[in-house]
């Protein structure tokens, strides 16, 4: 059974170019929302393996979301990876301490992008592309 991945993010071509990456790379199953708020309602109703998440978006930002998810029982115990152009150790402290599991830099490389979400949760990226 693949892997399902929430990508949230306002930016289109930010969602597709993860889509693209995940599905082709990893062999994982993709679904995208284009804001805090359709990710939330995605999340409880698709229940992903793991989500990934833009800090920087507008009406509801990644870390409201997150802390959206967190309150949420259906949710709180999906792994969050953040997405940011914000990657400083003050900034990344400060994530762990609010409970996600890590932060990818954007622009992230695309090639890379799998094997850095497999790294930060512990999964063998090769058991999925071989199944």
């Amino acid at each position: 059974m693949p892997k399902r991945i929430l990508v949230i993010d306002n930016e289109p071509y930010i969602q597709e170019i993860a889509q693209i990456c995940l599905e082709t790379v990893a062999g994982w199953q993709v679904m995208t929302a284009g804001s805090g708020q359709e990710g939330l309602i995605r999340a409880e109703t698709s229940s992903p393996d793991a989500i990934l998440l833009d800090v920087m978006m507008p009406d509801m930002d990644g870390l409201s979301t997150f802390r959206a998810l967190q309150a949420n029982p259906n949710t709180s115990t999906i792994p969050v990876i953040l997405l940011t152009a914000k990657v400083q150790a003050t900034d990344l402290s400060r994530y762990a301490e609010l409970g996600l599991q890590a932060a990818i830099a954007k622009p992230f490389s695309p090639l890379e992008l799998a094997e850095q979400v497999a790294n930060a949760l512990g999964w063998n990226l090769s058991d999925e592309v071989e199944d």
